[in-house]
């Protein structure tokens, strides 16, 4: 079972550029800005720009499904057809997260927190 879609991760070239847009977009200031990802929080929803997701094989906008456990969610997902696109790795404060692609090539991006949400 899932918490749903709480997530979605835009891989972007132009960080600077990406930020602006979505600023103008939500009408809110980043609540996280780095080099490496900058995330902004709207009506439930955390909306993340990844300055190397196209590096990571993402081709569009990732949504991330929030999970109990995601090593038996990836590898139900594989069991099912699915491919790895990215392995179970922490991301930081003990989030975890990967990634997977299904059989028609749509992105299906798991997380989660060791905290509750």
């Amino acid at each position: 079972m899932t918490a749903g879609l709480k997530t979605i991760i835009y891989p972007v070239k132009d960080l600077a550029q990406a930020k602006a847009l979505f600023s103008a977009l939500l009408e809110v200031e980043p609540y996280a800005d780095t080099p490496y990802y900058v995330g902004f929080k709207d009506a439930g929803q955390d909306v993340g720009l990844d300055p190397n997701g196209h590096a990571k094989g993402m081709t569009g906008p990732v949504p991330y499904w929030h999970v109990a456990d995601i090593r038996s969610t990836l590898a139900a997902l594989l069991t099912a057809g699915a491919e790895t696109l990215e392995d179970v790795h922490d991301v930081g404060g003990g989030r975890l997260i990967a990634s997977a692609k299904d059989t028609d090539g749509n992105l299906i991006g798991l997380l989660q927190d060791t905290a509750a949400e």
